[in-house]
């Protein structure tokens, strides 16, 4: 068994002029917002990874069992030699599909995380000693040119991901996918479809709060990196469906007027009380608009999967 390698495409340094780059650009604009990516340091991925065992939160559940069910016939479309994992974290969905890839030869992971895409990876590795485990540290947005090239490829996007992306960063990221695929690669997607908001707000508002400690956590996170100075037990975390868009927002709600210190870059942001910072969307897609989506975007056939619920899908596309 050969250990797992990594390629470093960003660095401690990038990611922080990333966030001040942000947050300079998402808390001067009207309304107020924020890149979900930073709530992701090792609290919020802690938080994170107890949302997806709530009740409440049936996303992940669902995919998994999607997964365990067909990932013999997604095995069958995709034949890969290369698996390429956008956002990979713990890869612990993906070995399900690693099981049933008899022909799979190089497993290649890609996370912002060095430290969580080095323990996956080694895992991984641990698991399956006959696949080569080669992650890519950096963002998945502007990762796709440090892909591998050659040998049958499938890109996996899993975990319903692609809905934190507008429409047009949508349009932009998957065109960029096809860009690096040849013809015959596939792209397999995890996205959440259209359901009851009945069943829908609660997997972001859950009973326990353990999402509302998730939401505010993006504020400690601009606490330790930037100096800023937000107090948030101030904000309120509040979860809307947006029935024209289609997607979940998630916000911050202050609870009274107040002015935070960002100490780098060095400004202040005013929050009067009631305002809202948009911490996240999460796009629900409809399967025909996805399919239009990815056509347009240059790809051909088209695989669905669904539960029985049709709450959640897996979709895979050959380019």
């Amino acid at each position: 068994m050969s250990a797992p390698t990594l390629e470093v495409h960003i660095t401690p340094e990038q990611l922080g002029a990333a966030l001040r780059a942000d947050v300079a650009h998402g808390l001067t604009a009207s309304p107020k917002w924020l890149p979900p990516k930073w709530f992701y340091d090792a609290r919020g991925s802690e938080l994170f990874e107890r949302i997806t065992r709530l009740p409440e939160y049936y996303p992940t559940r669902t995919e998994r069992a999607l997964l365990e069910r067909y990932a013999g016939e997604i095995a069958a479309v995709t034949d890969p030699r290369i698996l390429v994992e956008l956002g990979s974290g713990s890869s612990e969905k993906t070995r399900l599909l690693l099981r049933s890839l008899p022909g799979l030869e190089r497993y290649v992971p890609q996370d912002v995380s060095e430290t969580a895409l080095r323990d996956a990876a080694r895992r991984t590795a641990d698991e399956f000693p006959g696949i080569e485990v080669h992650g890519v540290v950096g963002d998945f947005t502007e990762s796709l040119h440090h892909l591998p090239t050659g040998g049958r490829r499938t890109i996996a996007f899993l975990g319903g991901t692609l809905g934190n992306l507008v429409p047009d960063e949508r349009r932009e990221f998957l065109s960029g996918i096809a860009d690096v695929l040849d013809a015959g690669d596939h792209l397999l997607l995890g996205v959440g479809l259209v359901t009851d908001p009945a069943i829908l707000v609660p997997a972001y508002d859950d009973a326990a709060g353990v999402t509302a400690e998730f939401d505010r956590n993006v504020l400690s996170v601009l606490n330790k990196q930037l100096g800023a100075d937000f107090e948030p037990d101030r904000f309120r975390h509040v979860a809307v469906w947006d029935p024209v868009a289609e997607w979940i927002e998630m916000r911050l709600e202050a609870t009274d007027e107040m002015t935070v210190r960002i100490a780098d870059p060095g400004f202040d942001v005013t929050f009067a009380a009631g305002e809202q910072l948009r911490t996240e969307i999460s796009a629900k897609f409809r399967l025909p608009g996805l399919r239009d989506e990815l056509r347009t975007a240059g790809f051909g056939e088209v695989r669905t999967w669904t539960d029985a619920d049709e709450r959640f899908a897996l979709v895979c596309a050959r380019r």
